[in-house]
């Protein structure tokens, strides 16, 4: 067993976008959403640069199951949020054909100081992302992970590629996100560090230059995180399924939980130069899983199969010890499927071009598994309740028993309806007239009798 499985908590970051379901653009509405979402996911929601960009953060989670739990809860109550004013999310690493000059820039200190010392490049950084916290209680074993950790970044990037699309044109790329992230400073796979002094002592040697202000300045695809105790893996791109993002997070933390044991057993991972792990970066944002690895121990070419069932067989020893294997097997579907930007492509060829359709598919495989689900047609019906399935998923959703520990506000009925109060007091009203009548004559009243309408969305018919 696992000496201090606290040691391997999770905590996992989604950047989603705000999409028209109409026009399937981009839409700038992150404030409207997020002041409504304040209340709902507090600390688990935040805007982003963008404001067509929404990013979503789980609590610290103790296992995988856990993490599960709290990524659907978060994806359901955004895309709730987003129904709520007629948008949908969408999981993507980019938007197959909004251009980030129609979108606006969320109003805020951080991101006016990002814009202004970048420029172009940050008012083009419009892409989603996914990043994954493993718990590492001592930095300075943490560090020794990150180094032996970068080898594999390829190949769990590889696997997480979902952004083939760049500005209304196939780029070539399964991944164009990282092509656009390159721009920025501090990026890619870092160097090696002998140990966390040096880190510490590079990480505040930019400081005094005025490079950065603070330590979160660094991009590097992993990093060790400079307010908590783990080891940040940012380099894939956001997942469509929630399936996937569980199996991706369940690979990163094996490798994590493989790593740190040998470092306990005194045994070493060979480390490899920065530029040849940058070699198969380049190839797995270029080809995915279609393509081939450089396997430098071999110094030849290999599938990426090969090498992912390699990868897979290095921490099955581990796996069972943090109760994932359910999570690790669903790779092997990946795999067959392909990757979100496999599928993409895919819908795009067989919709014979159609971005409209592709988006669509997008959306639909964001809210796959999700206990809420946008509605189609909206009714008007005075007798019934209508939506009842969503309206009894909206109360579930936030009036979860504290017990549950998933990541949205334990809410009263009146706060999540703001009609439900006034409802009680009609009720109230009523049982007080009704205690009047008995000592009344009793009057024969006829009925009322309400028809039902149902108002069916505007025809969008797709091209």
């Amino acid at each position: 067993m696992l000496e201090n499985q606290e040691t391997y908590t999770l905590g996992i970051e989604e950047e989603f976008m705000i999409i028209d379901p109409v026009s399937r653009e981009l839409q700038s509405h992150i404030q409207t959403i997020f002041d409504e979402g304040k209340l709902l996911l507090k600390e688990n929601f935040k805007p982003e640069m963008h404001a067509s960009v929404i990013e979503t953060g789980t609590n610290i989670c103790k296992n995988i199951q856990e993490a599960r739990t709290e990524v659907v809860n978060l994806r359901s109550s955004l895309a709730m949020l987003a129904d709520h004013h007629g948008l949908r999310i969408a999981a993507s690493g980019t938007h197959p054909f909004s251009h980030w000059r129609d979108q606006r820039i969320t109003d805020h200190p951080r991101y006016t100081e990002i814009i202004n010392e970048m420029q172009e490049t940050a008012r083009a950084n419009l892409i989603f992302g996914m990043h994954v916290h493993v718990g590492i209680a001592n930095r300075e074993i943490g560090i020794h992970i990150m180094n032996a950790a970068r080898y594999f970044l390829p190949h769990i990037f590889a696997l997480s590629t979902n952004s083939p699309f760049w500005l209304g044109r196939d780029t070539g790329f399964k991944s164009y996100r990282v092509k656009v992230f390159d721009k920025f400073p501090r990026t890619g796979i870092p160097d090696f560090f002998s140990s966390l002094a040096e880190y510490d002592n590079f990480i505040n040697l930019l400081i005094k230059t005025n490079c950065i202000d603070n330590a979160k300045k660094v991009w590097w695809d992993i990093r060790a995180h400079p307010f908590f105790n783990t080891l940040e893996f940012r380099i894939c791109d956001v997942q469509m399924r929630v399936d996937e993002t569980i199996a991706l997070a369940a690979l990163i933390q094996a490798v994590v939980v493989k790593l740190h044991k040998l470092i306990q057993q005194n045994l070493g991972f060979r480390i490899y130069e920065r530029a040849l792990m940058m070699e198969n970066k380049w190839r797995a944002s270029r080809y995915g899983i279609s393509g081939k690895l450089i396997d430098f121990g071999k110094q030849e070419e290999v599938s990426f199969t090969e090498l992912m069932k390699e990868l897979l067989e290095f921490i099955d020893d581990v796996v069972d010890e943090l109760g994932s294997r359910e999570e690790i097997n669903y790779i092997f579907r990946m795999m067959d499927m392909g990757t979100g930007a496999d599928r993409q492509l895919r819908v795009f060829r067989e919709s014979n071009q159609n971005y409209e359709k592709l988006v669509d598919y997008i959306i639909d495989e964001t809210n796959l598994g999700l206990t809420y689900q946008p509605k189609n047609i909206i009714v008007n019906d005075d007798n019934n309740n209508s939506d009842k399935d969503n309206k009894k998923i909206e109360k579930e959703i936030m009036l979860k028993e504290k017990h549950d520990k998933i990541p949205v506000s334990i809410l009263t009925s009146e706060q999540i309806d703001p009609d439900e109060k006034q409802k009680k007091h009609s009720a109230a009203g009523k049982q007080k007239k009704a205690a009047v009548k008995k000592t009344k004559t009793k009057k024969k009243i006829t009925p009322s009798i309400k028809t039902t309408k149902s108002i069916k969305q505007k025809n969008t018919n797709r091209k």
